[in-house]
């Protein structure tokens, strides 16, 4: 959740230095390459803008990866040059220039220096010219020594062409591969960098099975639309003087989802009765959730750590009292909201006589008691809340939704977990107690009041309040009427969304949404916003937006997604790689997961398909529920799936303390959706859950099993009044992605009964569909195959080329130090076999083989590992500190070729 911001801010506008670039009026070849370098973000240098100064400082806090770091350009073709052109700047003084540099070029064998060098000397806020002995070469580095931030100091590097050498055919990129609804369009956006003037561009079909529609053949923008369904291809070509270059990119057009969205089951009161998760609930509603309060409550936290004190302070400040200043990030009240929302939930989970859940119960419902007036005395007479305003500087911030200083000061973020706090609380109390409800909707009606077409037009720099509105517009809706003002919370989250133009990838503002095709920026971020784009595209039809969010989605789940179902390289801030870019020192962020989830969700109740609850099924199991320690009293911020960090109590930035109680105590929602015909069953959780308005009748739902240990699931249909309708349960999918290729392949039913009478049922989408009129004590029985699967990923995963992992149904598993001496061996190619532990890890089952040397080797779930590792204090960096040597645990082993 930190705002690590991308540190090119002098890219805006061209200095009076600009004519410099072409001083010996040769082309300068930087325009035709790829710049890499040491923690990425270098297109700065070779955008062809000169950078002013501004007197700005660079933001984000000081990184020193080496003392000597390193930039480059690669050509796709050999390249002549002998002078280059440099510009460096200190940012004022704020950050130090290198103590020296170097320039290499690659001679087809290895980088060596240049002959020669004249001119090298660095000077600060001047675009120097630097020569050397004529060079022929496809990758051109500078090398520094002692600076700060990668080679920040570094603003832009020329390259010129030397005089009478061969003209150099344009870079062209067609752009990213998407999908797009039939009867919809696809926004092109042609990028063409070329050494010397382009003279012509045309868009052409390469492939596909229907016609396309071109808005304009010849411009670089433009659309494009689809006479049918299936996939093409498209080309993009561009001319110079010289010659010419060609990219192409596919699209797959698609039919576009049911007219109707499903319905969302609320979370309202359930039992719990699973092994498994039983053991996980009680962690959290025992130990982590009140460890929450209580960190809450502390007012001695450091940095960016308020906590309820914040609320308490703006109360004074709203009764004209003496008060103290606001206390850490401006979103520190996110975490108190969140907190709220996972209480409510685990006083939601049946106790079944267990003392200690009951009194951790009983400390919650104290909390609230405690912390609802709190919170509500800290909203402003028109609906606003949020503390870090009403506590500001006023000398520095002083206007709410302001796009100059608001977007960065998470208003939406805060206010979003605000309104999704309240909607749980109301279930909780059957609806009996409305204060926050209430006090939501005035939240609410203060942002549709100011903002809006003929209003405001605002974004916030964090999303959340887009699917916080949606989500409460819903519920709005369904507790009071469509006649009530429930769509009026819709049609703002998409006017928020709308909005989202002319900033950066980081926050996923760069083009507005509805031509974003790509997973881009802080993860977390990225799937508020598309769980958003998805709530949005469900509730109004917006092709555009729907063509959007499949294109999103295909990219993330295909291109971009963990074994585990995490997401987040961290090669960005907090956030997205390339395409395949998939190391397995992965940052996963806890959040990315909590918000993966309500995005495939989403995807889910638009599409009535169970891929998505197999995607958010596999991200729960793997990516957020070991996220927590077995005992509940320890966590894990980043999640990588090759880790020696042990788990810590705290950390500088919580935002995910409360946010995975809160996601995964939510069982009802994630456990069924609801149709107009009949009950969606999307997980397999021993429970007793109440589904409403299931073809006029509410439904208790019972399943009794030992899921994800066992694949036998036995449900109880017990409708209140006898009633026609459809179950449609979810038929396991575990190829989840096309990165990852399981064998043996895993899917179907066993078998299938309802009353002991064996069916055959139609599969659709996924869900085998049961249809009957039901009475209470109706009985489904089925059988779910499990086996082990060894797991490969594609060859574009270069972090995985020769390594297999281990699965077993839904959960993906590890090898640790702590139970094999040696997990860089190779895993050996004989049989796999199951072992149910049931005091080992709170009860696993294990998968035992061999090494490739003969020595045993034992897994266990994913979830479940680093239990072993000693625990640390809270970190005091904003990033935990990572244990030096190698992975004491590690889902991807070693090929046995």
């Amino acid at each position: 959740m930190k705002r690590l911001i991308c540190l090119a801010i002098f890219l805006s506008a061209l200095s009076q230095n600009i004519f410099a670039q072409q001083a010996n009026n040769q082309p300068n070849l930087a325009n035709i390459a790829t710049a890499t370098g040491q923690g990425g973000g270098y297109g700065r240098l070779n955008d062809g803008q000169m950078p002013v100064n501004n007197n700005q400082r660079p933001n984000g806090r000081p990184v020193k990866y080496l003392d000597k770091q390193w930039v480059q350009y690669e050509w796709q073709q050999p390249i002549a040059t002998r002078q280059i052109g440099l510009y460096w700047h200190n940012f004022n003084g704020s950050i130090r220039l290198p103590k020296a540099y170097r320039i290499e070029y690659w001679d087809g064998n290895a980088f060596v220096p240049v002959k020669h060098l004249s001119g090298a000397e660095i000077q600060n806020d001047k675009l120097s010219t630097v020569s050397f002995d004529e060079i022929t070469t496809s990758k051109l580095r500078l090398e520094a020594d002692s600076t700060d931030r990668q080679i920040t100091p570094l603003q832009e590097w020329i390259v010129y062409q030397t005089e009478g050498s061969a003209g150099y055919a344009p870079v062209v990129i067609a752009g990213v591969d998407r999908d797009v609804m039939l009867n919809g369009k696809t926004y092109l956006s042609g990028r063409v960098r070329s050494a010397t003037p382009v003279q012509s561009m045309v868009w052409t079909k390469v492939s596909g099975p229907g016609n396309v529609t071109f808005s304009d053949v010849n411009a670089k923008e433009g659309s494009a639309t689809f006479s049918a369904p299936g996939n093409y291809q498209l080309s993009f070509t561009a001319t110079n003087a010289t010659t010419k270059s060609a990219s192409t990119l596919k699209v797959k057009v698609c039919l576009p989802p049911p007219a109707k969205r499903l319905d969302v089951v609320y979370t309202r009161r359930y039992k719990i009765d699973s092994k498994l998760w039983n053991d996980r609930a009680k962690a959290m509603i025992v130990n982590w959730i009140p460890f929450c309060i209580d960190q809450c409550e502390r007012t001695d936290l450091k940095e960016g750590e308020g906590g309820i004190d914040n609320f308490i302070e703006a109360a004074k400040a709203l009764h004209g009292q003496p008060h103290g200043k606001h206390k850490g990030y401006v979103f520190s009240n996110a975490w108190v909201h969140q907190t709220v929302e996972a209480i409510c939930e685990a006083l939601m989970v049946d106790p079944q006589g267990d003392k200690e859940i009951i009194a951790a119960q009983e400390k919650m419902q104290r909390t609230l008691d405690k912390w609802i007036p709190i919170i509500l005395a800290a909203q402003e007479p028109d609906g606003y809340l949020q503390t870090a305003y009403t506590l500001r500087d006023t000398s520095r911030w002083h206007d709410r939704w302001s796009p100059r200083e608001s977007r960065g000061n998470h208003e939406g973020y805060t206010a979003g977990y605000f309104i999704e706090s309240a909607i749980n609380h109301y279930t909780l109390t059957e609806g009996k107690d409305k204060r926050l409800y209430n006090a939501a909707k005035k939240l609410a009606d203060c942002w549709v009041a100011n903002l809006g077409p003929g209003k405001k037009e605002w974004y916030d720099g964090h999303q959340e309040m887009e699917q916080a509105l949606v989500r409460f517009g819903r519920f709005v809706n369904d507790q009071e009427g469509h006649q009530s003002h429930g769509d009026s919370y819709v049609k703002l989250a998409k006017f928020l969304l709308d909005s989202r133009k002319g900033g950066s990838e980081y926050d996923q503002s760069h083009v507005p949404v509805q031509q974003q095709y790509e997973a881009v920026g802080h993860a977390v971020r990225a799937t508020y916003n598309y769980s958003g784009m998805a709530d949005v595209a469900a509730e109004t039809g917006d092709v555009d937006y729907q063509s959007a969010v499949m294109s999103i989605w295909d990219n993330l789940v295909n291109k971009k997604y963990y074994l585990t179902g995490g997401i987040g390289s961290g090669e960005t801030s907090e956030g997205f790689g390339g395409n395949y870019s998939l190391g397995n020192g992965a940052y996963c962020e806890s959040c990315s997961s909590c918000g993966l989830i309500f995005f495939e969700y989403k995807m889910n109740l638009a599409y009535h398909d169970a891929k998505y609850a197999d995607l958010y099924e596999e991200t729960m199991y793997n990516a957020l529920l070991g996220s927590l320690d077995l005992d509940g009293k320890n966590f894990l911020y980043t999640n990588p799936l090759a880790a020696a960090e042990p788990r810590y109590q705290w950390h500088v930035c919580p935002c995910c303390v409360g946010n995975i109680p809160r996601t995964l105590l939510m069982m009802p929602t994630w456990t069924y959706v609801r149709g107009d015909n009949g009950l969606y069953v999307n997980l397999f959780v021993g429970s007793t859950i109440k589904v409403d308005k299931i073809a006029g009748t509410d439904v208790e739902m019972i399943q009794r099993t030992n899921y994800p240990w066992s694949g036998k699931v036995t449900m109880i249909v017990n409708p209140q009044q006898s009633k026609e309708f459809t179950v449609y349960i979810r038929v396991p999918n575990r190829t989840t992605s096309n990165l990852y290729t399981t064998v043996p392949q895993v899917n179907g039913l066993k078998s299938i009964s309802v009353n002991g009478k064996p069916l055959t049922p139609k599969i659709v989408n996924g869900y085998a569909i049961v249809r009957r009129l039901w009475k209470k004590g109706d009985r489904i029985d089925l059988e779910l195959p499990m086996e082990v699967q060894r797991v490969t990923a594609d060859e574009k995963i270069a972090a995985d080329r020769g390594k297999v992992a281990l699965r077993y149904g839904p959960l993906l598993y590890n090898v640790e130090t702590a139970d094999n001496k040696d997990i860089t061996k190779a895993i050996s190619n004989q049989p796999l076999t199951l072992k149910w532990n049931n005091d080992f890890l709170h009860g696993i089952m294990t998968i035992n083989g061999t090494w490739s040397d003969g020595s045993p080797l034992l897994a266990i779930p994913n979830y479940s590992r680093l239990n072993r590792v000693p625990t640390t204090p809270t970190p005091e960096s904003e990033k935990p500190k990572y244990v030096e040597g190698a992975p004491v645990s590690t889902v991807w082993m070693n090929k046995n070729e």
